[in-house]
Parts: C-alpha cells; structure tokens; sequence
C-alpha cells in the first residue's frame, strides 16, 4: 500500500496490508523483522488528548507497574511500543496511531475458542478445561491491571486473544482509562452485550470502574464455559419482543438468575453444567452490583475447578472433560440433539 509511518524520534515503518479495523481506527501489518503491527485513528474526538495518550502509555511501559504486566512469553498485552503518525490517504491531515506487537504470532481471535465450528477449525483440540484456563488466565490478566491502576472499560472478545492451551492476550490498550500523573485519561467505549447495567443508557461522560470490568468478565467467563452462551441471551418468556442483550440486561433475563424469564433453543448447553461454586459466582455477578465478585475472586474460584480431580473424562468421548460434580456428561446431552460443542477434532479423510 505505500503508507509509511514515522515516530516522534524519526524511525519510519512502511505498512502493509489492512488486517483489522474497529470502531476507532485501522490496524495495518509492518514491514519489521519483529512481529509488529500498527493502529491508526483517523478522526479522535480530540486529537492532541489522544496523541497525549499515547504518549503516556508509550513512557509507562517502563515504569515498574508495567513492567512486571508485560513479563512472560508470550506477552499477554498489546502494548504501544512507539507513537507514530501518517499523512493520510489524501496527504492534507496527519493521521496519529503507534506500532504494538503482533498477537498474531501466538494467539489466535478469541472468537475461534467461543463457537463450536470456529474451534472444531481452529483449536480442534479445545476441551472444556481450555476453555477453563482461557477464563482463569483472563481473570487473572483483569485482576493484575486493576491491582495497578488500569480499567480497561471496554471488554469483549473483539480485544481479546487466546491460544490452544488457554492462554489469553488483550489489545487495545488505548482505550484504556488509567491515571498519570494527577492526569485521569478516561474510558471513552461501551459495546452492547459487555456493558454493566449501571452503564446502560448513562451519559456519556459516565466513568467504567472496576466494577463494570467484572460484569464484563463474568458475561465472557459465561461464554466461553457455556461454549458460547451469552448469559443473557434468549426469548424473553413473558412473550414480549427480543430487542437486545442491554435489554435482557435492564430486565434481569438471565437463565442463571431467573429460569424463567428466557426462553432458549434445546440446543443450548444445560446450565447445570458449572460447578456450583461458579454458578453462585455468575448468580451474583449478574443479580447484585454491589457485591459483583471481583476479577480476583473468579480467579481464585476458577483456578479451584481447575485443580486434581476437579475434571472428570466422559466414558463415551474422550474429547468430553466436565466437573466431578455432574454424574453425566452435558455434552453428550448435546450429541443427543445434534449440537455436540466439544465433538474433537475432524476425522481425516480415508
């Protein structure tokens, strides 16, 4: 494409292809030898706040409360490495962005872990443990931001990564709110599905906290052990029209909560599937925002389940791992409707 980027101490990157875009920006590869990328936001509301925001991440990434988030292999946060900018396609604007690492080279789309298909596709040796641990090393990754002052205000699959083992990434840190200095830079996104009830509707200069972190974890924690389902999905059982996942929010249409305020297809996976400890934890999370357990608790009660002993091998397929508590496997339940979630990977071809 051309498109060249340069950094405030005069390093140029020339892009490559266009491989994502959100509602804020473009995310473009780099012709690098390390395994980066490049955001670039054409049109911020404010364009020296964000090139300011930028900024203070870039310099936080060596303070020590940073630091200690990006250690490990692989990394577990996209982080801006550089702040960058561009003329845009017209030459008449300069366009601002920062190059980060590629998550591409060890994770795969969170998506892939959440629909049967995409992981009979893509993590065809998925099982009900990985998608355990993908949930335990997100509530830990959550917990460690807040331990160091960040909300991320903005949780969803679409920046999250994952990898066949359960191991899990996040992007868009730009997004973030966090403080520096005496400075507060705010959260400025919201996405339907993943925002608190006490978020729904608020004005718009209305704060995420910490809080509305941990009901978006619950609601993915819920999706990826109910292999997909979200918590509040479903027909609202009183006969009233289907609108949207902040109205089945606002009206407390949750199966866990209340069986019978949704209706859902046979197919769905059965809810009592989840250990009871988790399904307390998810009954609280989506009932009572002032007790929502925090990203540290699920962690604690996650890494519980995942404990010796804790995992039981259906007799029937090997590919079907569920909790000791059930005396039968749930997704044999769901073979018999013809929606197995975990059926293992593809026979080959003979």
């Amino acid at each position: 494409m051309g498109l060249t980027v340069v950094s405030g101490t005069g390093h140029t990157w020339r892009l490559t292809e266009q491989i994502g875009s959100g509602s804020e920006g473009f995310v473009y590869g780099v012709d690098d030898a390390r395994p980066l990328v490049a955001k670039l936001v054409p049109d911020p509301p404010d364009p020296e706040a964000y090139r300011r925001r930028v900024a203070r991440l870039v310099r936080q990434r060596r303070e020590p409360r940073t630091v200690g988030l990006l250690s490990g292999t692989p990394v577990r946060l996209a982080w801006p490495l550089a702040a960058v900018h561009a003329a845009d396609a017209t030459g008449a604007d300069r366009v601002d962005g920062y190059v980060m690492t590629d998550m591409r080279h060890a994770y795969q789309p969170f998506n892939h872990l959440l629909t049967p298909a995409a992981r009979r596709t893509f993590l065809p040796r998925a099982t009900w443990a990985t998608a355990l641990r993908a949930a335990l090393a997100l509530a830990r990754l959550l917990a460690d931001l807040h331990a160091e002052g960040y909300v991320v205000g903005d949780l969803k699959p679409d920046n999250l990564w994952v990898d066949d083992t359960g191991r899990v990434g996040m992007a868009d840190v730009d997004s973030w709110q966090f403080t520096d200095g005496r400075e507060v830079f705010q959260g400025r996104m919201r996405t339907p599905g993943y925002t608190a009830p006490e978020r729904i509707g608020a004005p718009a200069g209305t704060l995420p906290d910490t809080a509305s972190d941990d009901f978006a974890l619950a609601v993915l924690a819920h999706q990826l052990l109910m292999a997909g389902l979200h918590p509040f999905a479903g027909h609202p059982a009183d006969g009233g029209d289907y609108l949207s996942y902040d109205d089945n929010v606002l009206h407390g249409r949750c199966r866990l909560v209340d069986r019978t305020s949704v209706l859902l297809p046979r197919t769905a996976p059965p809810a009592d599937l989840l250990p009871r400890r988790l399904a307390e934890l998810f009954r609280t999370a989506f009932r009572n925002a002032r007790r929502r357990p925090t990203a540290a608790e699920w962690a604690r009660a996650l890494a519980a389940e995942l404990a010796p002993g804790r995992l039981k091998v259906c007799a029937v397929n090997a590919h079907h791992l569920h909790t000791v508590e059930r005396p039968w496997c749930p997704w044999c339940d769901q073979a018999e409707r013809d929606a197995d979630s975990y059926p293992g990977p593809p026979r080959e071809d003979i």
